[in-house]
């Protein structure tokens, strides 16, 4: 009966382990895939964002039809990550561009923060091996593959 116990106490573990290890892991480098609006409706995108263990950056544009940047973003900072809660502590931004969509003009903004000070953005997302969406907590969301990742 002990060994009995024994050994499927150590098939537990085992199957444990091979799950966490299954896990897709948020970290490396990913490409937007697509822009969804609240309203519906979808904007054309380009650029990057990156994780690393516990910091973030972002570079992306919103192109028209001709491929040509109407608005963009520079982003960074630290973040967490729970579950599915992903939360951006931001504390560098550049961003600015014309009315797109349903997002308005947005005036050049430039934004340096101490860690302490910086805006909290908390967010949930679906990561599934090379496909990852985050949901903001303005009710868009954007779309991204995986380009490469920290531990391959």
């Amino acid at each position: 009966m002990e060994k009995m116990m024994l050994v499927a106490a150590v098939f537990a573990v085992v199957a444990l382990q091979t799950a966490c290890a299954q896990k897709p892991s948020l970290q490396g480098a990913w490409e937007p895939q697509r822009y969804l609006l609240k309203d519906g409706g979808e904007l054309a995108v380009t650029g990057q964002i990156f994780f690393a263990e516990k910091d973030w950056t972002v570079l992306f544009f919103v192109i028209d039809e001709e491929g040509h940047p109407k608005r963009g973003s520079a982003e960074g900072g630290t973040y967490t990550l729970t579950g599915d809660s992903l939360t951006f502590r931001h504390q560098y931004h550049l961003s600015a561009g014309e009315a797109t969509g349903s997002l308005p003009d947005n005036p050049v903004r430039m934004e340096i923060k101490d860690a302490a000070d910086a805006a909290t953005e908390p967010c949930t997302i679906d990561l599934s091996g090379d496909d990852l969406t985050i949901h903001f907590p303005s009710g868009n969301a954007m779309t991204f593959r995986r380009r490469s990742g920290m531990d391959e």
